[in-house]
């Protein structure tokens, strides 16, 4: 059988004129929203991701069907629905229908359809809308920032293909905030960092966990924790042992419809975070950015446009 990354190779190969339209990613986006909010046990969250990942055929599911093809009891299911806010399976059921019957209502059969890469940078516009939404209230934002800003040192934790994300976000922060540790490598290597962090004064860790998400990065994670630090968290799912160890995550979609995942919206999120810390300390913002200015003119670092 083909990993995903696979069959995402397979699927998305490029042609030239036009193919099937993408499927509508609100759905997804919407069911986060719905399960967000509770803490969810281990059983529930499965219940939870078979349902992001199967909404156009789960949303008719019996209860017994469904807590078959998940693995759990008929009484999780219902425990699962109270927990998420109904009176029980039937009430959350009536609302995946609708939200699945709106899907199918909007998909196939338009005449203007795109093509793979068109279709990968609408999905990435889907994203950046939901995150727009997510953004109407940025009081965690606005919070989170202060907090990074008042971090000294403050470290940046990105493994593996977050490693990206993780060194423009260092790279910015460098530039108004006076200590700014970058971790890129895992194992003992990432658990050093993070406790000379902590034993230097740190308070929080901002953390970059993309799929394929990786058990290092959990476990760096979990020795943060454990060593006192703070853990703020730029993920893709609200769900998941990830998002359960962090103090604060941010849940934003990734570009997944080729063969490599893109991050519109968590490039973003990012910058969004980065803004924050400048305002939590405008003098000392402005002041290291001035700085900054003199120094790379008098070392010309840069080419006159």
């Amino acid at each position: 059988m083909p990993s995903p990354q696979q069959a995402r190779a397979q699927a998305s190969a490029i042609t030239s004129g036009k193919s099937a339209p993408e499927a509508d990613a609100a759905p997804t986006s919407r069911l986060r929203e719905l399960f967000d909010g509770p803490r969810l046990s281990p059983g529930q969250r499965r219940i939870a991701q078979y349902l992001i990942e199967h909404i156009t055929e789960a949303a008719f599911l019996s209860i017994t069907e469904l807590a078959d093809r998940v693995g759990v009891s008929q009484p999780s299911v219902t425990r699962f629905a109270a927990a998420v806010g109904f009176s029980g399976y039937p009430a959350l059921r009536e609302r995946l229908q609708s939200i699945a019957l709106s899907s199918l209502a909007g998909g196939p059969g338009e005449e203007n359809r795109a093509n793979e890469l068109q279709a990968a940078v609408d999905a990435e516009i889907e994203n950046l809308e939901n995150l727009r939404r997510d953004l109407a209230d940025p009081d965690r934002v606005i919070h989170v920032g202060r907090e990074l800003s008042r971090s000294t040192p403050l470290t940046v934790l990105g493994l593996r293909i977050s490693e990206s994300l993780a060194e423009y976000f260092g790279y910015a922060a460098r530039r108004i905030h006076p200590d700014v540790r970058l971790v890129t490598r895992g194992g003992s290597v990432a658990y050093d960092a993070l406790l000379q962090s902590r034993a230097a004064g740190g308070s929080w860790v901002l953390a970059f966990a993309m799929p394929r998400h990786s058990q290092e990065t959990l476990q760096a994670v979990r020795v943060a924790r454990g060593a006192g630090l703070k853990v703020a968290l730029v993920t893709d799912l609200a769900l998941g042992p990830l998002a359960d160890e962090a103090d604060v995550a941010f849940a934003t979609g990734t570009g997944s419809r080729l063969v490599f995942d893109s991050y519109a919206a968590p490039g973003v999120l990012a910058a969004a975070l980065l803004q924050a810390m400048t305002d939590a300390d405008p003098e000392r913002t402005q002041a290291r950015l001035e700085k900054y200015e003199q120094l790379s003119e008098q070392h010309q670092f840069f080419l006159r446009d």
